[in-house]
């Protein structure tokens, strides 16, 4: 099924206008091609107006206004080509019975189109807050002959969508500040969060989910689904985000999935992608999938100091390096470590951040930890130790003055 939905889509993104690029070069030279240089310079400064701390709902609405214009379309939302790809059949062939479906945040409409040309028997409705994009997405839709999709101009900060609906699809359009961090786990030692009431809501009042999960849920029918997927990788956005879904009385029906894509060049770890039910008491078969709050299974080596001792390496190359999760767990199995230095700070938002420089047998590291989930761990052997030192000095060198 997927590789037909997948086959259709490639030709929906072509009636569209979209290109897929494999490299900048190529793309930026489209795009130059394309639109002026006016155009270019007016992107660009709303794209830094949206950006700009304290930004709102005005600069992200006059940005899609702008990017609404049907010669600009085509070239922007390129871009995100993989993304439509990658998202647009994994929505599609979960629509299910659905009869009434919303797509909250559905942009110009190029996937709302999409969903609405698969299921002809359905009715759909998008909905966003920038009345230029709304009016590309009825032009569209005319265009391409669907009579079962409407598209209404509407903010759910403002007012309440009019459902029930047996599906609410919200894609990148719940968590609006990509750049807020989330919340800090207990400690530097630790990846757990507490359970405090106040921490949660202020994430959720900063990002804007709180009020949108709301208006969303109380538009769900009783035994309604949510397929959501959102920016919201990090585990420190995760497991907010996930307890703002669970205390509206959403369950997940399927392990959540992390998905990568590409944006041209660049590789954008997104997601996870989300299939939520609400009233499973009242939908036989259905069992709920156990929310889990652990980071993500990396792919870092296990370190095995049997296995690398007496390996000729250049003067700069580390016995054992290890960005992600997992360093933690090689750090806490170092045997006999004894701590050369440390340094922990505390910011005044309450982040913490570890460095230390030790010993372990015959090895000599310097351990990293922060309180947003980042570990890192580099080991060398003991004659080598002045490669971690000065690693070390660097770090401290570039660390804040407030000690925890």
């Amino acid at each position: 099924m997927l590789t037909g939905l997948h086959n259709a889509l490639l030709a929906h993104l072509a009636r569209w206008g979209l290109r897929r690029f494999d490299s900048d070069a190529a793309y930026f030279r489209w795009q130059r091609e394309r639109l002026s240089p006016a155009d270019l310079s007016l992107l660009n400064e709303r794209i830094e107006r949206k950006r700009a701390l304290g930004a709102g709902a005005e600069e992200e609405k006059s940005f899609y206004d702008l990017t609404a214009c049907p010669h600009i379309v085509p070239v922007l939302y390129s871009q995100r080509y993989d993304y439509y790809v990658e998202i647009g059949p994994r929505v599609a062939s979960r629509i299910g019975d659905a009869r009434s479906v919303l797509d909250f945040g559905c942009g110009v409409g190029i996937l709302t189109t999409f969903y609405a040309g698969q299921f002809p028997d359905r009715a759909f409705l998008g909905i966003d807050r920038s009345p230029a994009s709304i009016q590309m997405a009825r032009r569209q839709a005319a265009a391409l002959g669907l009579a079962n999709v409407r598209f209404e101009c509407a903010d759910v900060e403002e007012s309440q969508p009019a459902g029930p609906f047996d599906l609410i699809v919200a894609t990148h359009a719940l968590v609006q500040a990509e750049r807020d961090p989330g919340l800090p786990s207990q400690s530097w030692r630790t990846f757990e969060r507490p359970h405090d009431s106040r921490l949660q809501q202020e994430f959720e009042r900063r990002t804007g989910v709180g009020r949108r999960l709301d208006r969303l849920v109380a538009a769900l029918a009783s035994n309604g689904r949510m397929i959501v997927f959102e920016k919201t990788r990090t585990l420190a956005r995760r497991i907010p985000f996930q307890r703002a879904l669970a205390a509206r009385g959403l369950s997940l029906l399927e392990p959540p999935e992390p998905i990568r894509y590409r944006l041209v060049e660049e590789i954008a770890d997104d997601g996870p992608f989300y299939v939520l039910g609400r009233g499973l008491s009242r939908n036989a078969g259905l069992t709920a999938v156990a929310w889990d709050e652990l980071p993500e299974p990396d792919e870092a080596p296990v370190f095995d100091i049997t296995g690398r001792s007496g390996i000729v390496r250049p003067a700069d190359e580390p016995l054992y390096e290890n960005h992600w999760p997992s360093a933690q767990r090689v750090w806490n199995q170092l045997q006999e470590r004894q701590i050369l230095k440390e340094r922990t700070t505390r910011e005044p938002d309450g982040r913490e951040f570890h460095v230390e420089l030790g010993r372990a047998g015959s090895i000599a590291y310097v351990y990293c930890a922060n309180t947003f989930d980042q570990r890192q761990i580099v080991i060398v052997e003991s004659q080598r130790a002045e490669l971690v030192e000065a690693y070390y000095d660097e770090i401290v060198g570039g660390m804040g003055t407030n000690q925890a």
